[in-house]
């Protein structure tokens, strides 16, 4: 699947350019998310059979290597995401979506429960035309389950992303800041707990 790429954007602003690293597997593809606090969304997508990395970090921001702090001030517009390196023949994009959805609350306006701001707000950030008909397509399906409640989760190609401080990667998996460490085998289904 060939990538999209518009370059008009990224002269004026690399910053908002498209996110151009590529798979270490060249049979694996890139997915990207935003559903709240990173730290739980990485590592509900590490627990997939299929999924051969996961890395936190920032993008659809205006400022360059943006820090976590910064990025809390609500000063860059960046989003907290993870990025998802997949096997789509072991795990299809469509059951990544399903994850995404079923993690977080896509009806709620840049917050997720108690944590607020615009870097948590819900987003689909998809790297092919095919990943982008795939996330249309699954959130018609999910706004027809919600009867009412109206999804205000943003699908939009996938910019640079920058990658966060180390302390942030396999956060939970490493045990947060108290060493409560939680598994991330896959398969695994026990409750996902966030904590700082």
């Amino acid at each position: 699947m060939e990538a999209i790429v518009d370059n008009s954007t990224a002269i004026a602003n690399p910053d908002l350019g498209p996110d151009l690293d590529r798979p270490d597997n060249p049979a694996h593809e890139f997915a990207q998310f935003g559903a709240g606090c990173f730290w739980g969304v990485e590592l509900a997508f590490q627990r997939v059979v299929g999924v051969a990395k996961t890395e936190v970090g920032y993008s659809h921001g205006h400022v360059p290597d943006p820090n976590y702090g910064l990025v809390c001030s609500g000063s860059t517009d960046h989003v907290e995401v993870v990025r998802v390196q997949f096997d789509p023949q072991v795990f299809p994009y469509t059951n990544l979506l399903s994850v995404f959805w079923g993690r977080h609350d896509p009806t709620t306006l840049n917050r997720q429960g108690g944590d607020v701001g615009r870097q948590y707000r819900s987003g689909i950030y998809y790297y092919n035309e095919n990943q982008a008909r795939l996330a249309r397509e699954s959130m018609e399906a999910k706004q027809l389950e919600l009867k009412g409640k109206k999804i205000v989760t943003e699908i939009l190609p996938a910019k640079k992303f920058y990658r966060a401080e180390e302390y942030h990667q396999q956060y939970l998996e490493k045990g947060g800041r108290n060493g409560l460490k939680q598994s991330a085998g896959k398969g695994c289904n026990d409750p996902i707990r966030c904590y700082g």
